[in-house]
């Protein structure tokens, strides 16, 4: 490796480490306050004198009151079980465990079993993954057709856009279940439905973006076009359509995480699958790390995933002539 592209790389990831490191650090100390009061009642069954003595006045008191007024105590807070905020260290130790250990040494696991675990975080994910790529592929295409037919028709100009910005209002919490209800009647269930509250929320940013990127043309450029007799389809190939591609991939990357949150909140009802109902079977159980662990994993996977759409968007960019 050059010293050149050791520097581009340091400067890349340094940063990111010291962020972190900086969360994790928070992290730490944030355990300490929001678990005390568990910890002290824990104390106090073991025999500990505490301050102060009655529970009732430590559920009205101040969490940072009881953190400087009994720090010998507080060395439980990092190893709770069922603590209200988890240590990295334990959401740590539930991702391995219920990845690498349920698919390797498990009984339904991968190794043993040929498939992937029902418990595993690797089987939520691609449940999660697949309803999140269908509905983005959906809510793309949809945001595209709608964007060109408002920029090239002015009825739907004044008469979709203002519905499309409406639609964005309605809290999808409330509005999933009745998707889903609505679907399952008609005999649509499972991927499809996750995957229409997905393509709900992602069709409107990339509306909306490529609205903008072709409308993105100067009169200047519109006017040579029609100096040399092009009709709309070829403003449209040769002008509009390569100069939205910049928005529309801005678009896109906000499209593919609101499609993730999509098809995370379409599987808090369904409960068959998915980080969603990882988390709903966590915080039914008290499982605080298993929560963490599957909220983890799905920031790493829209991560993952806005990555790989700004990868084509690079490649895509330099096939058209774009200087890097």
């Amino acid at each position: 490796m050059s010293a050149r592209s050791g520097n581009r790389f340091g400067r890349a990831v340094l940063p990111v480490l010291a962020v972190v490191a900086t969360l994790l650090a928070v992290w730490y100390v944030a355990v300490v306050p929001m678990n005390v009061k568990e910890v002290l009642t824990q104390a106090e069954r073991e025999g500990a004198v505490v301050v102060p003595p009655s529970a009732a006045e430590r559920r009205d008191a101040g969490r940072w009151s009881l953190v400087f007024t009994n720090p010998h105590l507080l060395g439980s807070s990092w190893s709770m079980d069922r603590a209200r905020l988890p240590a990295p260290h334990q959401v740590a130790q539930e991702l391995w465990a219920s990845t690498w250990v349920e698919e390797t040494t498990g009984r339904r696991g991968i190794v043993r079993s040929g498939s992937f675990s029902n418990r595993s975080l690797v089987y939520h994910g691609g449940v999660t993954l697949g309803a999140t790529v269908l509905g983005f592929v959906i809510g793309s295409m949809l945001g595209v057709l709608l964007a060109v037919g408002i920029v090239y028709n002015r009825a739907m100009d004044l008469s979709v856009m203002p519905w499309a910005i409406i639609s964005q209002t309605i809290p999808i919490v409330a509005l999933a279940p009745m998707i889903i209800v609505v679907l399952y009647s008609v005999g649509l269930s499972g991927l499809v439905a996750k995957a229409a509250i997905s393509a709900y929320l992602s069709f409107f940013p990339v509306a909306v973006g490529m609205v903008k990127g072709l409308r993105s043309p100067d009169a200047m450029q519109l006017d040579l076009l029609r100096t040399y007799s092009a009709g709309k389809a070829q403003s449209f190939w040769k002008l509009r359509l390569p100069a939205s591609v910049p928005y529309l991939f801005a678009s896109l990357k906000i499209a593919i995480a609101a499609s993730l949150v999509g098809a995370i909140v379409g599987e808090l009802p369904v409960q068959r699958g998915g980080l969603g109902a990882r988390m709903l079977g966590g915080s039914y159980y008290g499982q605080t790390e298993q929560i963490w662990a599957a909220l983890i994993v799905a920031a790493v996977m829209a991560a993952g995933l806005v990555w790989f759409i700004g990868w084509i968007e690079r490649r895509t960019l330099k096939a058209m002539g774009a200087q890097p």
